[in-house]
């Protein structure tokens, strides 16, 4: 990931929580908040209720990857904690993608993209 580093303190993933825009889904719980950084950090939160180790790492995994695959979307300077909730173990690759761009969508996350069908006049 090029222009994020992971989010590993307890106390930043706690003031998230506290004073974090968040925002949910059946699937995933985001959380955001700037940083006044160059670069976004990104914590995953996925509890023991969700299943044993290897289906926590299997969606950790997904999860860095959906983002990866995205980051240039994203704009800079924010803390963000997705955390997996039970339906997440279910989800297909692609519902997770899908949720995962709404949620930063609805935190207000993504960059504009400028309109590419209006018109030149």
């Amino acid at each position: 990931m090029q222009y994020t580093v992971s989010l590993k303190l307890n106390h930043v993933f706690q003031r998230l929580y506290r004073k974090g825009t968040r925002s949910a889904l059946p699937t995933l719980a985001f959380y955001s908040r700037q940083n006044g950084r160059r670069e976004n950090r990104l914590g995953l939160t996925t509890g023991a209720k969700l299943g044993h180790a290897v289906v926590r790492n299997k969606l950790r995994r997904r999860l860095r990857a959906i983002y990866r695959l995205h980051e240039g979307e994203f704009k800079t300077g924010f803390d963000i904690v997705v955390v997996c909730r039970a339906a997440s173990v279910t989800a297909s690759y692609q519902r997770l993608e899908r949720d995962f761009l709404k949620l930063a969508r609805r935190n207000h996350l993504l960059r504009d993209k400028p309109r590419e069908d209006v018109a030149e006049q």
